[in-house]
Parts: structure tokens; sequence; C-alpha cells
């Protein structure tokens, strides 16, 4: 088709309101439908920010009708026309724009396009690979938009909440050095150090802390980190932080300022008020109310220790596990009663893939109990169960007998019963802080300590005098934000002092020479008077990802990969010329 010239638009389509009517606009945007209507066609026209029905009537432009006849599904379009109040009986509720139209005076167009490999709609069911092979369509469809138009807004809140108080906007490094623990690092050859290898940063951990030593006082960044680990659905080869930094700081600083934070972006961006100082925990009552560290407090199902009621059981699964120096604990199912059996099937099928050899459940029937171990429970263990206050008539009370495998295990049901029988919870976003984690785990199979957050955690104070001795049972200054049972972010305060510092990697089993080697640019910096400093980094795109409501950090990453880390729409990762190589001085494989 002959190219026309076209106008520059006055107006966004989804902009149109009832006040404009009578208005002279031109819009620019792509062709969402096109309908005949026996000599009047009306095509919706959509851009960025909505679409509008433009109306196109050969009586009023022989010229533009004649045009609209040739449109296609996106092609691109300019067209003039005046506003006007759509017919009662055609306005469509749905839209913002569905009280209006335009009378198109004028069309041209601007390109066409091939018939596109799906069609461009909200929630079209399509095969999510054939939509990343074919991404620059798929962000065309209103719900991707959207939800990248919120990151967009989200991340500029964030900059504008912390530049108000005080915070620097300062980029660290993308090409660093590679340094243990966490992930897998993506290394980078070096073509003028032949042999040697930078890494991509899984965070900008010690770049943040020097940062600190340098007195910039207060440091952030909306950080692309890149970590080779296995993806799951909130989890990205490269992914993006907010990353800040704070001096002269204790834990309750940095949280208090974070939950204005979040207060201040959930109101300017989706009008939610959140109630704040957000609720706080430890990890150890997170584990035993929940099983997790990252709980999901929407729902109830506290997980409560039943192994006093036990004490003196018969039952062999009961008395073995507490024999053996284990629990017996459990939780009432919250949304189910007087089940039929194949959901008390059903959920210790799910107990099973879980990984737990087998589940009890109980059903309070009036002054009994129905369950398969019934008949090996005494009157005085029954009695105590139905005098629970919080398992009525028909209620499902379930058990996992063990050691500490079975938390994951019962706080795993706990989010199966939440999805599958809890009511719809009363509140869309629940906080929770999680603070004083241990300060390290113990590794079986290497038999050494491993840090629970990162080497440079500083212990709590109050630990300090048994570092040594007892070093399972000393807790951090470190904290976790969780909201509906996701992690958005995890911090703490660091260690400043070198000779605490010493103390930590001697027992992760770093001698000096090795803890040189591998951190010496900031053991280095340690000696020369760094401040006492802490901070945080949270997963911007799971943040987003459950301001828009989505199951997948996918649908709020403009170019994401699949689970297997492949770039359908580029076709990476792929093999590089043999001269690149060369030049690198690598061997393929």
């Amino acid at each position: 088709m002959e190219d026309k010239a076209w106008s520059k638009r006055t107006r966004y389509c989804g902009t149109l309101r009832r006040d404009d009517v009578g208005s002279e606009v031109t819009l620019n945007g792509w062709v969402q439908r096109r309908r005949d209507h026996g000599g009047v066609i009306f095509i919706d026209l959509r851009d960025v920010t909505g679409l509008v029905q433009v109306v196109f009537n050969p009586e009023i432009s022989a010229a533009a009708h004649a045009a609209a006849g040739e449109v296609r599904g996106e092609y691109v379009l300019s067209c003039r026309g005046v506003v006007r109040a759509r017919p009662e009986d055609s306005v469509n509720p749905r839209l913002p724009t569905g009280e209006v139209e335009v009378m198109a005076e004028e069309l041209s167009i601007i390109n066409t396009s091939l018939t596109p490999p799906f069609e461009i709609e909200e929630d079209s069911g399509v095969d999510e690979a054939l939509r990343l092979r074919y991404r620059y369509l798929d962000i065309r469809r209103p719900d991707l938009r959207d939800s990248l138009i919120l990151r967009s807004r989200v991340t500029g809140e964030v900059r504008g909440f912390l530049s108000s108080r005080g915070f620097l906007e300062i980029e660290t490094p993308v090409l660093t050095k590679s340094t243990p623990e966490g992930a897998r690092d993506f290394v980078v050859p070096s073509r003028l150090q032949p042999g040697k290898f930078y890494a991509l940063p899984q965070s900008p951990q010690l770049f943040k802390q020097l940062l600190m030593v340098a007195g910039l006082d207060r440091y952030y960044q909306i950080a692309r980190c890149f970590r080779d680990e296995d993806m799951r659905a909130d989890r990205q080869l490269e992914f993006t932080q907010i990353d800040l930094e704070m001096s002269f700081v204790e834990p309750g600083d940095v949280i208090s300022l974070m939950d204005e934070m979040f207060a201040h972006i959930f109101r300017a961006v989706l009008g939610v008020e959140l109630e704040t100082p957000f609720p706080r925990m430890t990890w150890h009552e997170a584990m035993a109310r929940y099983g997790t560290d990252r709980p999901d407090t929407r729902f109830g199902m506290e997980i409560g220790d039943l192994s006093g009621s036990f004490a003196s059981s018969g039952f062999k699964v009961f008395r073995s596990a507490l024999d053996g120096g284990g629990r017996i604990r459990g939780f009432v199912v919250e949304g189910l009663a007087a089940p039929p059996r194949r959901e008390l099937d059903g959920l210790v099928e799910e107990a099973q893939r879980l990984g737990a050899s087998g589940l009890v459940w109980m059903v309070r029937e009036g002054e009994g109990l129905k369950s398969p171990v019934a008949k090996f429970l005494s009157e005085e263990e029954v009695a105590v169960i139905l005098r629970r206050e919080d398992l009525p008539e028909g209620g499902v009370l379930v058990l996992a007998a063990g050691s500490a495998e079975i938390d994951p295990i019962l706080a795993g049901m706990r989010e199966y019963c939440a999805r599958r029988f809890a009511p719809a919870p009363a509140e869309r976003f629940s906080f929770v802080w999680v603070t004083d984690f241990p300060l390290f785990d113990w590794d079986e199979e290497e038999k050494r300590y491993k840090s629970n957050h990162h080497p440079f955690t500083s212990p709590s104070r109050e630990c300090l005098e048994y570092l040594e001795e007892r070093p399972l049972e000393v807790t951090s200054d470190s904290y976790d934000m969780v909201l509906n049972g996701i992690e958005l972010g995890g911090g703490s305060i660091r260690i400043y002092d070198p000779e605490l510092q010493d103390r930590v990697f001697r027992l992760l089993g770093l001698s000096r020479e090795e803890a040189e080697e591998k951190f010496g640019f900031l053991l280095e910096a340690l000696r020369y008077g760094p401040p006492p400093h802490g901070g945080i980094a949270y997963g911007l795109d799971r943040i987003v990802m459950l301001m828009a409501g989505r199951d997948s950090i996918r649908d709020v990453i403009a170019f994401p990969k699949t689970q297997s880390g492949a770039d359908l729409l580029s076709g990476a990762p792929d093999a590089v010329y043999p001269d690149q190589l060369k030049e690198l001085r690598l061997r393929p494989t």
C-alpha cells in the first residue's frame, strides 16, 4: 500500500472521557479489532493507555470509511475525528472510555501487520513458550502491559522516597570478582588478561559496604543481579534488586524506614493504605508457629506442639518419634468441615508428595474422633483433643511426628490447605518481619558451619560471649520482610570490627589466608575506620508480581528467560564464533 502522511496525536486513546465530548482529537495506535456493521465500520484503537472505539461512517467521510475497509488487526493507524457520547444502549461499562467514541474524519494507515500468531487479548490462554517467542506482541496485551507500567511506577516511587530521605543513587560494578557462598556465579572471560575471569554480581553486597566505609552514609541502587541457579516461578537468572545501605544504624532503624517506604509505595501506586508498623516475629517464633521463616499470615492454621498430649501414647508412630527426641506437631485445617474421605486421602497424598512418610488426620464427630489411628488412642488422649476450642464439630486436625524435618512438611501442608480450603483472606496484603535468624547453619554433608545469610552478618551482641562455644545458638542482627508467604527481601547489620570478622571466618573454616584471597579488598577496607552499618535488598520483581496479582515474576519482566534459562525471543544462549573463542584464548568443548 502506498505510504501516506500521518499526523501526530493530540491525545492518547485510553484517556478520553465524557468531558471530552465535542473536542477534535488526533489518535495514533494499533487496531485491536475491526467490525463492519452494514456500512458503518467500528475500530477499537489501542495504545499504551488503553483503547477507544473509532467510528467510520461514509456519510461523514467517504475517504476515511474506504481506508478503514482495508484495515486489519494490529495495523498502525493515525486518525482525526470528533469525540461524541455513545448512544445509551452501546455504552461499555467495562472500559474507562466506554461512554465515548470518536467519529473519524481522516484516516492514515501508517503501517500494516502480519497476522499475529495469537490473539492480542487479556488472559488469552496462549502457551507461554509462544508468548515468549513473540514477546514484543505479548507485551501489547493489556495485562502484561499494565504490569510493566506498574513496575515503572513502583521503581519511580522507590527512587523518589529514598532520595527524599537522603539516600544517594550509586552504581556498582557489573564485572567483578568471583566470591564464595551463595549460588553459582556467571563468569566472563577477560580478553585483556587471558585465562582470568570476571564474575557478574549476585548482589552488590561488598561494594555497598565499601561505600559505607567511604563515608557516603546512605546508598541505594536499582541493581541488576545474576545467579546461576535453578529457576522457579519467583526466580530468574538475571533479576533486579532494590539495594540499600545505611551508616550508624541498628536493626530497628532499617525496619522502621522500610515500613514507611512500603506504606508510601502502596499508597502512591495502588491507593492501598497499609497499617504500620508491620508485625515482627523472631525466626524461632516463625518456625514454631508456621514451620517456615516466610509465613503467610493472611491465614490462621498456626502449627502447635502436641507432644505433651501424647507423652504416654501407645501409638507406635507417636511413641517412636517421642522416644527418638522428636515431636508431634499439627494444626486444625481452616475451612474444612466434615470432609469426604477423598479429601482426607488427598491430605495424606500431599504430605507424602512433600516428603512425609505419612500424615495423621482426626475429624471431630460429636464426643469422639474419626481417624485411622483412633483405636490406638487412650480415652485421655481423645479427651485432650476434644477439649481444643479451635476444633469444631466436623473439624479436621492434621498431625505429623518426627524431628526437625516435619516443619517444612507442615508448612507445605498449611499452604496447601490455605489454597484449597480456607476462605478468601480479609487482607489482600499481609506483611511481617522475621528477625533474629541463626547466624550459622550446620552442613551435614560438608561437616562444617555455613552462614545463614552471608559471612558479614553481625552476631547479636548478647551472643558474642558464647560465639565459639555454642555457635548454633548464636542469633544475628538480621531481618527479612515477608509478604503473603513470599520473602520480599532480607538484610542485616554488618560486621564492622575486623577482629569479630576474623572470629566468624574461623568458625566458617576460612583461614586468614583464604579470607584474604577471597575478600581481601573488603577486609583491608575494614581496617580503615568503618562505621556501624546495615541495609537490606529487595527483589523488585517479586514486589511487582504481588502488587500486580500475578503468579510468576516472568509476568512482570519485559524479556524473561524460560525455566531452562533460554531466551526464546533472541535464541540465547548460543554458540559463539570460533574467532571469538580464539581471541579469548578459550578452546571449544
